[in-house]
């Protein structure tokens, strides 16, 4: 039988992998955002075979009643999974905080579990949705260097809305296509001819889009969600 020690070092380690936080396999898995799941077992604590069960299915792993815990990356959406969860693909590509990146290739290299219900309480589904990476720093400090993006690709059109001075909404972030490189940013229309991306970073300045230009824009879709990844 694995020891508690032995445990936590093969959970913690595909958490690092998938560039979760311990606090957010705890709200997947759980729906409350701290990590004491984790560190309860590193401290000595075994876990239920249904808490077991909750985070090794977050966590991209299959374990059998007899305690064995096996890697499922690549299977199919869904396979493995109980039924409150859903398996979103994490693609190669990555969206540029920055200036934009050319990607060679949509190829989807692993899978995420999330849990429906939570899917469904931010707006998406999972047929809808989509990981990538993120890259550079124009939208620091929200999304870092290297962040898990979770985009909804049927979130697709940015609606025209004013925007009064008093207003403290900010813009939605979408991932995009400009001129043929993939990036994220805020995105904006106080009205039809008009299109301002920003960034959350203040060393990078707003761009303008107007008229024909906004021709050149290809919305991939609305970033629902980020998870950074912890670094010691």
């Amino acid at each position: 039988m694995i020891s508690t020690e032995e445990l936590f070092a093969l959970l913690d380690a595909r958490r690092a992998e998938l560039g979760l936080s311990q606090a957010e396999v705890g709200r997947r898995a759980f729906g409350q955002a701290d990590g004491s799941a984790l560190q309860n077992i590193r401290r000595g604590s075994s876990p239920t075979f249904d808490k077991l069960q909750r985070l090794c299915a977050v966590l991209a792993l299959k374990i059998s009643v007899s305690g064995n815990i096996e890697r499922v990356d690549g299977v199919a959406e869904g396979q493995r999974l109980s039924d409150d969860f859903a398996q979103i693909p994490l693609h190669e590509a990555t969206l540029a905080a920055g200036c934009g990146a050319a990607n060679g290739t949509e190829a989807v290299i692993g899978h995420l579990a999330f849990r429906k219900a939570w899917l469904k309480q931010i707006g998406t589904i999972a047929t809808n949705a989509v990981l990538v990476r993120a890259e550079g720093a124009s939208m620091a400090p929200t999304i870092h260097d290297n962040d898990i993006l979770l985009i909804d690709r049927a979130k697709a059109e940015v609606p025209v809305r004013r925007v009064s001075s008093k207003s403290r909404r900010r813009p939605s972030i979408y991932a995009l296509l400009h001129e043929g490189l993939a990036r994220v940013k805020r995105i904006e229309r106080p009205e039809e001819g008009l299109m301002l991306l920003t960034s959350d970073n203040p060393e990078f300045a707003p761009e303008i889009l107007v008229g024909e230009k906004i021709s050149s824009i290809n919305i991939i879709g609305r970033v629902m969600w980020w998870g950074h990844t912890e670094r010691e």
